[in-house]
């Protein structure tokens, strides 16, 4: 024995621990494949929320949609549902609840062969729906090659959206650990969060965003700027840009040459009235070239160009509220110019270069200020007049033109001892006033067409036919709100999130599929991919309008002596459109 009771023998023959130098390194290979299979690992509970979530976002909607949409609103329904599940999935195991062993592996496998054949299940049943709703709006069947599209485009969206999610989670422990060095646990996970939220919110809102608006600004400047540069001013008396005018022909945006373009001439009226008519006004105020007009200035020079062309002379003046860009919609400014045998005034102005929807997301209030300054100073001018001689006052708007046309009053008695009439066209689920009447509707009546005040003032219809209810007798300032009952941009808004509308409680209305169902969260989702189909539909569906506005103003505003057989007439003819 040696000293410490050691034996020398066991020493020398004792196997030495491993030294952790000389340890093996897995080489590059099985790391970036270890790497790979822990990135690809996904919780079994988020796989299944995110298997029904695709499941949900197939199920019918408001509006057919193309394949590639369809798989966008799989992939972020999808997206949503794993992230839903790895949520409860962290709850579980929080609370010590856990999947081991054969557990486990079972649950893997129901769910693979249950995910599989629901899977075809839910996507032959897809096929049927959208089938079906392309029936409902008079569409072309889609073939099923359009499934194929679908699954491609859903499967690489939801991989890249999980990709950006691990990303996003990693740069937060990332910056957690380094944060967890200097400061406690609990504090440093809630700078990793706000820093992160910081770090997302710039690069998303600041830089990617603002980057877009302005490549969509300087694109919209220049389509703005465009309209067959060759054409020369127009020599009509009773139009802007025209002798006396005091607006420019090449300040006037494309919107708005485009609307001076399409006047239809007396000539032109008096074919359809077979008698003499007068010239229609129709006046008009651009942003200009550089855009940096005030609007109060805006409105102020266009009232000032409707009275130098003679508009308060006419027996009716329109005051539109367009569009983002100025659009203002020819089957309803024709209207009224054909149905008063030309002696009409329309009055316009553009507040913005951007598209509809860029200008409700980015500015919505312009439009309303829009709106309002421009019937003000079209009123104040119209007060003035000695009353016995003052024109018809009426105000419309299609879309966001509804919206800001709304805008100038507080509500029906407002716009009843103001105007004469006003049609409002494919209202937003923003509009303050067509909100507040569908809400505040008679009882008994349905969201998709309610009756408010029992019809005396305000009506909705969403065919030619509905303006007589409740009742024929409809006296007095004649508001109407025409509407579509598959319009998505009419009945979206964030509270489908978590709100089933009475519009899905309710018997179905024309044009919605019967088998539409109210999804949390998916249903919103739906909704809003719906509104970018909502003008690829044919007229007379979802924001489509066609010759409706005839049909409507003949009964807001109808000259003496006018007929059903006129309005069907005029529905059928076709619009005049400037060369």
């Amino acid at each position: 024995m040696t000293q410490g009771g050691h034996d020398p023998m066991h020493a020398s023959t004792a196997t030495p621990a491993p030294d952790e130098e000389s340890a093996p390194t897995p080489s590059r290979g099985r790391r970036l494949a270890t790497g790979l299979q822990r990135q690809l690992r996904a919780p079994i509970v988020a796989s299944a929320m995110a298997l029904l979530g695709a499941w949900a976002a197939l199920t019918p909607s408001m509006l057919p949609r193309s394949s590639p949409l369809q798989g966008v609103v799989v992939a972020v329904a999808a997206w949503a549902g794993y992230g839903l599940g790895a949520l409860l999935g962290w709850a579980v195991r929080r609370s010590g609840g856990r999947l081991v062993g054969d557990l486990r592996r079972n649950c893997w496998r129901a769910l693979a062969g249950g995910g599989a054949l629901g899977s075809v299940l839910m996507l032959w049943w897809y096929y049927e729906w959208e089938n079906e709703l392309r029936d409902l709006v008079g569409m072309d069947h889609q073939g099923a090659g359009a499934i194929v599209v679908t699954l491609l485009v859903a499967l690489v969206l939801f991989v890249l959206l999980i990709a950006i999610s691990r990303a996003v989670k990693a740069g937060f422990a990332w910056i957690a650990r380094g944060v967890g060095r200097f400061v406690p646990a609990p504090v440093a996970t809630l700078i990793g969060v706000a820093l992160t939220a910081f770090v997302g919110y710039t690069l998303l809102v600041d830089v990617a965003t603002s980057r877009i608006l302005s490549s969509l600004d300087a694109a919209a400047v220049a389509v703005n700027d465009e309209f067959r540069a060759d054409r020369p001013a127009p020599e009509n008396p009773y139009v802007s840009a025209g002798p006396g005018s005091q607006v420019e022909w090449d300040k006037l945006g494309r919107q708005g040459r485009v609307f001076i373009s399409n006047r239809p001439s007396a000539e032109e009226i008096t074919r359809f009235s077979q008698r003499p008519a007068v010239e229609p006004v129709r006046a008009y105020v651009g942003i200009g070239t550089d855009g940096d007009i005030d609007l109060r200035e805006q409105a102020v020079l266009a009232a000032d160009e409707l009275e130098r062309l003679g508009g308060f002379d006419r027996e009716v003046v329109n005051v539109v509220t367009g569009t983002g860009r100025g659009w203002v919609n020819e089957d309803q400014a024709q209207a009224l110019e054909y149905m008063w045998n030309g002696d009409t005034a329309t009055v316009s102005m553009q507040y913005s270069y951007l598209p509809s929807p860029i200008s409700f997301l980015v500015d919505r209030s312009r439009a309303k200020d829009a709106g309002r300054l421009l019937f003000d100073a079209v009123f104040g001018k119209w007060l003035a007049l000695p009353e016995e001689s003052r024109p018809k006052l009426v105000v419309s708007g299609e879309s966001l033109g509804s919206f800001g046309g709304e805008a100038a009053f507080s509500g029906e008695q407002d716009m009843a001892n103001r105007i004469d009439g006003a049609l409002f066209v494919g209202p937003t689920n923003a509009n303050e006033l067509w909100s507040r009447f569908t809400e505040e509707r008679d009882a008994g009546s349905t969201e998709m067409a309610p009756v408010y005040g029992k019809g005396e003032i305000v009506r909705f219809a969403g065919d030619p036919t509905d303006w007589e209810a409740p009742s024929a007798d409809w006296t007095g300032t004649r508001v109407g709100y025409l509407q579509h009952a598959n319009d998505p941009i009419t009945w979206w808004n964030w509270s489908l999130a978590l709100h089933r509308p009475d519009w899905l409680e309710e018997p179905t209305a024309p044009g919605v599929s019967p088998d539409m169902r109210w999804i949390p969260f998916v249903t919103m989702l739906q909704l809003g991919a719906d509104q970018m189909m909502a003008n690829e539909v044919p007229a007379g569906q979802g924001h489509r309008f066609g010759k409706e506005p005839v049909w409507a103003w003949a009964a807001i505003l109808p000259p003496p002596g006018w007929t059903a057989d006129d309005t069907a007439a005029l529905a059928a003819a076709e619009p005049r459109e400037g060369d």
